[in-house]
């Protein structure tokens, strides 16, 4: 069994995204839909053959430089805030952070140079401590019956959760998703309206808590998502490449 993360979901420039990666590990554990923590321990490579490892434990993810990803069934516990309508989540979106400077405009999900991407953009919402954003998934994200397909679900509840900082507060804009555990409810169709929100849970140093969730436009909770960023050291070539 492999796992291959095409260029279309990268992330940086030359990585897969983490949410969309971590659906396409839990998808070699099983469990497409989740519940499953995946922990990413080096960025995913574009379009190379990944080999998966399944065992006792979950499953692992290699490549030619060592461990990528591990993956295991888990629960997600998380209070999921009251829903965000679809106007606020419109109006909200015309205030994201990194319309203008986007450190990772390639990104699949959230980056501004990508109209083949989800294009989600999330801004914070009048009177909360939530960031929100509006999005119709198009048929290039779908499966032939018309659903989204479950690694892109995972996807758009990823990046917004760390908007749940960055709407609110000052953040190191340069960050990796390093563990990541997610559900999905329902698979949305092709037109549907959807909103995302992202909202913080807590700090430990270079370690950011954030969490997401997918809602329709009524109001139905779709997916939702925990996530634990992590600050990229200046050391890292990743930081050089965006200053860059």
């Amino acid at each position: 069994m492999n796992v291959v993360i095409p260029r279309r979901f990268r992330g940086p420039e030359n990585s897969g995204n983490g949410g969309y990666s971590a659906g396409a590990v839990a998808a070699a554990l099983g469990l497409p839909l989740g519940p499953a923590e995946v922990t990413l321990w080096r960025p995913p490579p574009l379009d190379v053959r990944l080999p998966a490892v399944l065992d006792a434990d979950g499953v692992r993810v290699e490549s030619a430089e060592g461990t990528v990803a591990e993956a295991r069934p888990a629960p997600l516990e998380l209070d999921i805030p009251e829903p965000v309508g679809r106007d606020e989540a419109a109006e909200a979106s015309h205030d994201c952070p990194w319309l203008v400077d986007h450190p990772y405009p390639q990104c699949f999900v959230c980056g501004t140079a990508r109209p083949d991407g989800l294009r989600i953009f999330p801004g914070p919402v009048a009177g909360r401590r939530v960031a929100a954003a509006p999005w119709v998934p198009d048929a290039t994200v779908c499966a032939d019956d018309g659903g989204v397909r479950p690694e892109v679900v995972w996807a758009s509840v990823d990046c917004p959760s760390l908007f749940g900082y960055g709407c609110f507060d000052e953040w190191p804009t340069l960050m990796l998703l390093g563990r990541f555990t997610a559900q999905v409810l329902r698979l949305p169709r092709r037109g549907e309206p959807c909103v995302v929100m992202g909202w913080a849970l807590g700090r430990d140093g270079r370690k950011y808590d954030t969490a997401a969730a997918l809602h329709t436009a009524e109001g139905e909770l779709l997916a939702a998502s925990r996530a634990l960023w992590i600050t990229l050291r200046p050391s890292n070539p990743l930081v050089a490449a965006t200053a860059g």
